[in-house]
């Protein structure tokens, strides 16, 4: 009964993840294009390249677009997307409007993907279940779908979200801020591997928020360790999925292997959420697999002495002069980050056909 019930969540899951995928490639790779054009100021068109203040052209406002297209419209709906077919799988057409609301109020409470999932589970058995319980006449029957079930349930799963997923999300990232800052005077490599660890956990949720925040927060004081271990760690988990789904394709679905490819540019671009479609798949593996190798380049970065004056970029900022201390050593915390990934999902993910077979 507890394996099928099991399955059946599995599949709910999914279903919110293959309807998500082309939503991460298609930002990612617009995001990566405009850092590959502009740099990595490409979403201000009032700055230049070198990060000079400039007026703004129909060049740099055009691409300006297309990394907002990217971002803002791409990734911005990628939670909602993820909440709202998993919510569809359970409880079909009715479950979407909730679904889809509790993912972008995931977002706006600051739960990311991992709160995007929660909403799309409550969002779907909750209404399936108030399917079953409120009765009507057979002509008023035509309002539940479309008025009584997505109303009732958006807004119990709206609450919820706020008051029961929010309020201690947001408490912990405080309490996690606190302990980061205090960790900065005592071990660099300890706090590049706890960075590190971060930056893979939730990959653009609020875990690895809290840890690029704190290291960009740091740039302003001009502390740029921090900064350097937080991008390399977070290039790595899209990197090390995108390679381990190459060399490795008895583990991964035909499906996850065509998305290694775009997982590899969005790596490069220092886009953590493109390893989100491989993690929600099959997180118990994955996310462990992801933050072993994100640990490693985050600690090797440190340990390096490698720094990173900017904020963001990817390998689009190595090439800028200044840009990066200790280039050769922070690349090869990058490589080794990306092996330490490969191998970690060669060891805990299982085959394909062994695992349908559990």
């Amino acid at each position: 009964m507890a394996n099928e019930a099991l399955k059946g969540a599995y599949k709910h899951l999914m279903t919110g993840v293959s309807y998500m995928l082309p939503f991460v490639v298609a930002g990612g790779l617009l995001i990566a294009v405009g850092f590959a054009a502009r740099g990595i100021y490409a979403y201000d068109p009032a700055m230049a390249m070198d990060g000079s203040k400039m007026v703004p052209t129909a060049w740099t406002t055009f691409w300006a677009n297309v990394f907002t297209i990217g971002a803002k419209g791409g990734f911005g709906l990628m939670v909602s997307i993820l909440a709202g077919f998993i919510a569809y799988s359970i409880a079909d057409r009715p479950g979407l409007t909730p679904g889809m609301i509790g993912g972008t109020l995931a977002g706006i409470t600051g739960s990311g993907f991992l709160g995007g999932i929660i909403a799309g589970f409550l969002a779907g058995y909750f209404t399936k279940w108030l399917n079953g319980a409120i009765k009507l006449p057979r002509n008023l029957a035509g309002l539940k779908p479309v008025l009584i079930l997505p109303l009732i349930s958006t807004l119990v799963v709206g609450l919820i979200m706020f008051y029961v997923v929010g309020v201690p999300v947001a408490g912990a990232l405080k309490a996690l801020t606190d302990w980061l800052t205090a960790m900065q005077t005592s071990s660099a490599l300890v706090l590049g591997l706890i960075l590190g660890a971060m930056m893979a956990f939730d990959m653009g949720g609020p875990v690895n928020k809290a840890a690029y925040t704190f290291a960009v927060g740091l740039l302003a004081s001009k502390v740029y360790g921090p900064m350097a271990a937080v991008m390399a760690a977070g290039m790595t988990p899209p990197l090390g999925v995108a390679l381990a789904s190459y060399l490795f394709k008895s583990r991964f679905s035909e499906e996850e292997r065509k998305a290694g490819s775009a997982a590899a540019v969005l790596g490069i671009a220092f886009v953590t959420e493109g390893a989100i479609p491989f993690a929600a798949r099959d997180p118990f593996h994955v996310i462990p697999a992801l933050m072993s190798g994100s640990a490693v380049a985050g600690a090797l970065s440190m340990a390096f002495g490698a720094k990173l004056h900017v904020p963001h970029g990817g390998v689009f900022v190595l090439p800028i002069p200044n840009a990066v201390e200790n280039l050769g050593l922070y690349i090869g915390a990058i490589v080794a980050g990306t092996l330490v990934t490969t191998a970690m999902l060669f060891v805990l993910k299982k085959p394909i056909e062994q695992t349908a077979d559990e």
